[in-house]
């Protein structure tokens, strides 16, 4: 059985991974952790902060947000605890706080949990080593209108890749608006649309000339984001201290 602590369990992620583990035979809720534990009436104990909570479990399950990171980190590190982190909104800091912890912990961190967005970028990455320089490539995300941090941690998760791959002389842009020139060849465009419900919806588009090849993916529920957590808790379990993410995951099982 493999006991969770899940960070942020009275958020909407939250509570989608606490229905799903709930419905698991091989997963336990030991403990949640939330700024606002009396809110919601959950069937495990609820703590307002790792400090508070003196549970031992197997991973910790992180949908919270960037300022609950260091204290995260510090109670993983210290309890010799696995940690799957899906936070976004993460600075160079924060994902440097992550690296170092991987050198004692299994930490696995990935902005979006969907083993489809795995798929659309590994598509991506083709259609950008196939295309060449003679496409442009433009990045569209849509969220729901709670959504705070834009461009999504998805959209420059894909961006990031692509640069990678393609040149780190690639420039991203984020607003057009001031901008009184022509598009240079070494951007990547990158737009949000932020409105109603949508639980997330990203395209990668490639431009060249009189044709456009557009890669999508939309997520209808966040059902999709809380299994594939929970399929990451359950392959980090078990695994050495290290920093996994989605990729390393899906080539190793798939």
């Amino acid at each position: 059985m493999i006991k969770l602590i899940i960070n942020g369990c009275n958020g909407k992620m939250g509570q989608v991974i606490t229905r799903l583990a709930q419905g698991c035979d091989d997963i336990s809720i030991a403990a949640g952790v939330t700024r606002n534990p009396s809110k919601l009436p959950n069937s495990y104990p609820v703590y307002r902060s790792f400090k508070e909570a003196e549970v031992n479990a197997d991973v910790v399950v992180d949908f919270s947000n960037p300022e609950m990171i260091p204290d995260t980190v510090d109670y993983c590190v210290k309890n010799h605890t696995a940690l799957v982190t899906g936070t976004t909104g993460l600075s160079e800091k924060d994902l440097e706080m992550l690296k170092q912890a991987s050198e004692s912990i299994p930490v696995f961190v990935s902005a979006n949990m969907s083993i489809g967005i795995r798929v659309l970028i590994d598509l991506a990455l083709k259609a950008a080593a196939t295309l060449g320089d003679e496409f442009d490539i433009e990045i569209l995300e849509k969220h729901h209108n709670e959504k705070k941090d834009a461009p999504s941690g998805t959209a420059m998760m894909i961006a990031n890749e692509l640069k990678n791959q393609i040149s780190d002389g690639l420039e991203f842009v984020y607003d057009r608006s001031k901008i009184r020139e022509k598009r240079k060849p070494n951007e990547i465009g990158i737009s949000a649309i932020r409105g109603g419900t949508i639980p997330g919806e990203h395209t990668v588009f490639f431009a060249g000339k009189d044709e456009v090849i557009e890669i999508k993916h939309s997520a209808l529920s966040r059902d999709m984001f809380g299994r594939g957590a929970i399929r990451a808790a359950r392959y980090i379990a078990s695994k050495p201290k290290g920093y996994y993410t989605m990729k390393t995951m899906l080539e190793e099982l798939i």
